[in-house]
């Protein structure tokens, strides 16, 4: 039987009064047994007219301000985000069994944030960065491989390929934060996070 906690629940949800630090836990596990990409996440966003759109995102960052990513600040995502700033993540480990859902709103991360990131990444991504329009409709594929053979001609330097001023970061930061695990019959066990203020947060479980 597994050790359960002052609530009830699975000990893995620990004693934690800040859900950061239990997300990290949570995070640090899902990277050793999560076979692709334990930073995916499917990011939900909402039109002005209130069409919902989900897709996969890699979490680049989290603090105690939020979760963070990056993306072309004229994609889909971003022109959502623009006009409506609340939306939602969900991350899912498979391999435990585990998700964890977060509710906030999304601001722009600074320019000095996005710049390391930025050129921390792989040269071929950074020039996919000037090459994609991203969400634009492509008449032919080549026209995306010519627009990255134009940029790399521009751009020959590995080490110098400076960030468009249309691709940046976002962050989003909860106001709720819940933590699920698989249970058997589907009795789920779920812990979830309300934001009071600042860094104060209040502590429920909900029912399955």
């Amino acid at each position: 039987m597994n050790q359960k906690n002052s609530l009830g629940i699975d000990h893995c949800f620990g004693e934690l009064d800040n859900p950061f630090k239990l997300f990290e836990e949570w995070f640090n596990t899902a990277k050793k047994t999560e076979i692709n990409d334990p930073n995916a996440l499917a990011l939900g966003t909402s039109d002005k007219e209130g069409n919902s759109s989900v897709r996969m995102v890699l979490l680049k960052g989290f603090n105690e301000k939020g979760f963070i990513f990056y993306t072309n600040l004229n994609s889909k995502k971003s022109e959502d985000i623009k006009v409506n700033p609340k939306a939602s993540m969900c991350f899912h480990w498979k391999s435990l069994l585990r998700q964890v859902r977060v509710i906030g709103k999304i601001n722009s991360v600074s320019s000095k944030d996005a710049d390391e990131y930025y050129n921390s990444r792989a040269y071929g991504s950074r020039i996919g960065a000037w090459a994609s329009k991203q969400s634009a409709i492509l008449n032919q594929r080549d026209e995306l491989t010519q627009s990255i053979n134009k940029f790399k001609k521009k751009f020959p330097d590995v080490n110098n390929v400076p960030r468009p001023n249309y691709w940046s970061g976002w962050n989003l930061s909860p106001t709720e934060i819940e933590f699920w695990l698989d249970g058997e019959n589907r009795i789920h066990q779920r812990l979830k996070y309300i934001r009071l203020d600042g860094n104060n947060w209040k502590k429920v479980l909900l029912s399955p």
